[in-house]
């Protein structure tokens, strides 16, 4: 999963790249004035071609639209950016969960997995997802439970309950703190046309 993320993540880079690079080039190429100042290597333009004239950029911007709209591209195309700049080193840099024994730790995203697989293993349950945050002394897991059809979450509490309890064990002196999030998968009844 981690590789597959990652690889996605540079071909999605190289491909932005690649056409921020294009796009740089051809506007820079595109205007005639800019043509002096480039390196003796640069490709001549062919044609009188132009991206905007400076024409028909004064007359943009006389239009009311183009301001607010040119900021509000920019403003999203930034805040979208830094975003997923931000999701890149979510959980990744997350320190490792120290255990009660002398120089015992455990990565948090081990820990996730070895609670969701149990929690899914319960009778009821259908899958689950686990997140596990430690931090200010205390280890909060948040489990996200789909129930199977016809099952109760009373069915489901006593086995989350038994989970969360040999994790607070396990962690000894730091407290846990579960958070359960319970949703019901559909039932799949079949159509007849």
């Amino acid at each position: 999963m981690q590789t597959s993320r990652t690889v996605l993540n540079r071909c999605v880079l190289a491909i932005t790249g690649l056409a921020l690079l294009a796009a740089g080039a051809w506007l820079v190429s595109a205007d005639p004035a800019l043509g002096t100042r480039l390196p003796a290597w640069w490709p001549e333009p062919s044609g009188d071609v132009t991206f905007l004239s400076p024409a028909r950029l004064l007359d943009l911007r006389t239009q009311g639209w183009w301001t607010p709209t040119v900021m509000a591209a920019s403003a999203a195309l930034s805040a979208l950016g830094a975003l997923w700049c931000a999701r890149q080193f979510h959980g990744a840099g997350r320190a490792p969960i120290t255990l009660p024994a002398p120089g015992a730790t455990v990565r948090a995203r081990a820990l996730e997995e070895a609670v969701a697989r149990d929690a899914a293993a319960l009778d009821g349950v259908a899958r689950c997802r686990a997140r596990v945050l430690a931090g200010r002394g205390r280890i909060t897991v948040r489990l996200h439970l789909w129930l199977q059809p016809d099952t109760t979450p009373d069915a489901v509490l006593p086995g989350i309950t038994r989970l969360l309890g040999r994790a607070e064990s396990a962690a000894a002196p730091r407290p846990v703190h579960g958070r359960v999030r319970l949703s019901a998968r559909s039932h799949q009844v079949p159509h007849v046309r």
